[in-house]
């Protein structure tokens, strides 16, 4: 080339600073360049194949719409090239040479202004080229514009001083840009490197991608899609691919909407949790897009925590990013985006839980830790997450799962509470003593028996308006019921009341007769605002040094045998009727959960033995 026909221009201080911005603070992540210039590739494509519906006389109208990427790792090169709309002289200046003027965004305003918005636009910012100096010390764009009368072009900068524009020869429509690479980032001239990078972020760009002459991109953006147009074998290939897997997921959700975000969405349920394998904790593996590029493939604070275990695709080209496309910008957006996805996805277990129940339960069982954790934190969707709460009852067989909206379809008239009970076992639940009354009334009690449900049901607190109660808690009111066998005299029990209450002394507020028992003499009940068993280990659990006295309210069954001979006891023989008082209360404590030294219950027992063996 001569130097006639060499044109250079200085960048201007303020132009330097900024372009100092975009190279070395605006990106965090120096891979994504090659994201940004396949984006501006797609950008100009999109526009040509607008071009081709309006204008006849395109320069070669018969190139293909594809994407040519070349690594040459001996010249420490990386190529990418266009069959787009290529610049002009002129357009190469305002494009290239001024920072932060975008001509994706004046294209797209032009559109606007027609009425014409091609769906497929990806820039916005004006600035994505420039992140090729992250990893270049020199960058060529070599171009020839759509139009017939264009000239063949290569503008060149280092990224510091300045650019130059010069006459190039035998160029085809479109833009080659030439990365000379730093040595500290020559891996990027590395095939194996460029292709991880063009399937993680550009691999559902909607032109073939070709690296070396090979395509890359060869699975579908299956979310912009009609449902009615995918075959299972195509969701199959898709997840595998862009999920990681090699099973069949458990539920898949696809679906579309304009109102009041735009949003295309392809979300999978895997078949096993990874986290009850003993895995670390899953990280957030529904991935943004923004038409069809990868925004993030793990966004935090995009859905709820406790829907980590959730694979696919989320694309909404509503979003709204800062500058340099890493980061989400519009946070009210945002969370507009996670409310409807979210809500989706709960209205789609819903549905499954009902058509498939055996299915549902099934799954149910490998993944409750993520919904009861939703229950607890999830405030928004709560309410609709408590319906798909699955637990054994006292009215369901052992091993068989039901839900709150089956409990108050089995519930009786009137009856305005859910009564629960929490455990280490369904076994050790059935033949708790507080289960007694409830069963002899033919009411219904929910076994609870994973470690955190208390905190799930304290957390949610009703279910349709009716009360979650435990009934190990006092002031549970029931009804009377006919039971079998005399039962002491108003007068004797409250003698005895008041003999257990003075002998048990502080371990007791209350001694009552009461409403709770059929075959047990005694029962221990948590007062109201006291702390339950199971929350006491969790206490435990988390401080070693915690300590609390445990103090009850003490009922018992005038009907019981043992408490009639107590009661005889206590004036014939009132040594024998103190012990067995304290182990009475003992044994309440046991089944309570709430002993946490047995040894002077053991030297009690040995004396009883001994009185009773003379």
């Amino acid at each position: 080339m001569s130097e006639a026909t060499l044109e250079t221009h200085s960048f201007q201080a303020e132009i330097k600073q900024l372009l100092d911005l975009v190279v070395h603070s605006l990106y965090t992540d120096r891979e994504i360049f090659l994201r940004e210039l396949i984006s501006n590739a797609s950008d100009s494509m999109e526009k040509l194949r607008h071009l081709q519906g309006t204008e006849k006389d395109i320069h070669d109208a018969e190139l293909p719409l594809e994407i040519h990427i070349t690594t040459d790792k001996e010249a420490k090169t990386l190529t990418i090239a266009d069959h787009g709309i290529g610049m002009t002289r002129g357009e190469l200046v305002e494009n290239l040479g001024t920072i932060a003027h975008s001509g994706t965004k004046a294209f797209l305003t032009a559109m606007k202004e027609s009425g014409n918005s091609p769906a497929n636009m990806i820039g916005q910012f004006g600035v994505g080229f420039y992140s090729a100096f992250m990893v270049a010390s020199e960058v060529q764009v070599h171009t020839r514009s759509w139009r017939e009368n264009g000239e063949d072009l290569v503008w060149t900068s280092d990224g510091t001083s300045g650019y130059s524009i010069e006459e190039d020869k035998d160029l085809q429509r479109g833009v080659k840009i030439v990365l000379k690479l730093k040595e500290e980032h020559e891996e990027f001239s590395d095939e194996a490197r460029v292709k991880h990078l063009i399937e993680r972020y550009s691999n559902f760009v909607g032109f073939p991608i070709l690296l070396n002459g090979e395509r890359i991109n060869q699975v579908e953006a299956l979310w912009l899609k009609n449902k009615s147009d995918v075959t299972e074998e195509e969701y199959k290939a898709f997840y595998e691919f862009a999920c990681h897997a090699y099973n069949d997921p458990a539920y898949r959700l696809h679906f579309a909407a304009d109102a009041p975000i735009a949003i295309n969405a392809l979300i999978f349920v895997p078949d096993e949790n990874m986290e009850r394998l003993g895995m670390q904790k899953t990280e957030p593996a529904v991935a943004l897009y923004c038409k069809k590029v990868l925004i993030d493939p793990s966004p935090k604070g995009l859905l709820p925590e406790w829907m980590r275990f959730l694979k696919g695709v989320i694309d909404s080209a509503d979003i709204p990013l800062n500058i340099s496309r890493e980061t989400m910008q519009d946070s009210a957006l945002v969370r507009k985006l996670g409310s409807v996805i979210s809500k989706r996805v709960i209205k789609m277990f819903e549905k499954e839980a009902e058509a498939d129940p055996e299915k549902f339960q099934a799954f149910y069982r490998k993944f409750e830790r993520f919904f009861k954790e939703g229950v607890a934190t999830d405030y928004p969707n709560r309410d609709a997450l408590a319906k798909l709460l699955r637990f054994e009852s006292s009215m369901t067989e052992d091993g068989k799962l039901s839900g709150f909206a089956d409990y108050l379809a089995r519930a009786k008239d009137g009856q305005d509470k859910i009564y629960f009970l929490v455990g280490p076992s369904r076994t050790q639940l059935e033949s708790s003593p507080y289960v007694e009354a409830f069963k002899a009334r033919g009411l219904e009690v929910v076994y609870f028996t994973d470690a955190i449900d208390e905190y799930v049901i304290e957390s949610l607190g009703e279910f349709d308006g009716k009360k979650l109660v435990s009934i190990s808690h006092a002031g549970v009111e029931l009804e009377d019921n006919e039971a079998e066998g005399d039962a002491l005299g108003a007068e004797e029990t409250e003698q005895l009341c008041a003999f257990l209450k003075d002998n048990l002394g502080e371990r007791v507020t209350t001694v009552a007769s009461g409403k709770r028992l059929v075959d047990s003499p005694i029962i221990a009940l948590v007062p109201q605002d006291g702390m339950t068993p199971q929350m006491r280990r969790m206490m435990k659990a988390m401080d070693e040094n915690f300590e609390d006295e445990v103090k009850v309210e003490l009922e018992i069954n005038p009907r019981h045998p043992l408490v009639k001979k107590l009661a005889e006891a206590k004036d014939k023989d009132p040594e024998l009727a103190k012990l067995v008082a304290s182990q009475l209360l003992d044994n309440a404590l046991i089944s309570a959960g709430l002993l946490d030294d047995a040894r002077d219950t053991v030297k009690r027992m040995n004396a009883l033995m001994e009185k009773a063996m003379g």
